[in-house]
């Protein structure tokens, strides 16, 4: 809601205290990250032969994966035992700044939930909160962490709405 005020324009959305918008992208965890699929090191993409498995990982180099976040998966539905990403996660310890299971989207996930933790829930106690709907590609925010925020703010807000604080959608209301 925009009033003109002799001549000066004031903008009733920006001036109100009650009204906060909450960016997730500002949440994004911008340390380069990369996937690792184990189907390289099966036999026909299938099968864990674990003498050759364990061949192929001391040959790989794992010096590509300098501190980065590593997520580590099969895009095969192979069967793969828990052993199996042991021993990768030990190859790659020395190098990668995390490992993961998973692929980059739970990754992604994992990270946006770790900050997230770290917010504190209570400030926006009986406030109007607008949960920003556009990510960019270079810090995508999951709908599940939308999802997550959601629920951590219901206890608290007075209305919970998505989008922008010109076009948004009511979500909660206490």
């Amino acid at each position: 809601m925009v009033q003109e005020t002799k001549g000066e324009i004031v903008n009733k959305v920006k001036q109100s205290e009650k009204l906060v918008t909450i960016d997730l992208q500002q949440y994004f965890d911008t340390t380069p990250r990369a996937e690792l699929d184990l189907k390289q090191f099966l036999f026909k993409g299938m099968i864990l032969k674990e003498e050759d498995f364990r061949e192929q990982l001391n040959e790989f180099d794992w010096s590509q994966f300098e501190d980065q976040y590593v997520g580590i998966f099969c895009s095969t539905d192979a069967i793969i035992s828990k052993w199996a990403y042991m021993l990768v996660g030990q190859h790659l310890a020395p190098h990668a700044k995390e490992v993961f299971e998973g692929d980059s989207d739970d990754m992604l996930y994992e990270l946006y939930r770790r900050n997230l933790k770290q917010v504190d829930w209570s400030s926006y106690q009986d406030k109007f909160v607008i949960l920003k709907g556009c990510s960019s590609k270079e810090k995508p925010v999951p709908e599940s962490i939308y999802l997550h925020a959601t629920q951590k703010l219901i206890p608290y807000v007075k209305k919970l709405m998505y989008g922008e604080a010109c076009s948004n959608v009511p979500v909660y209301r206490a």
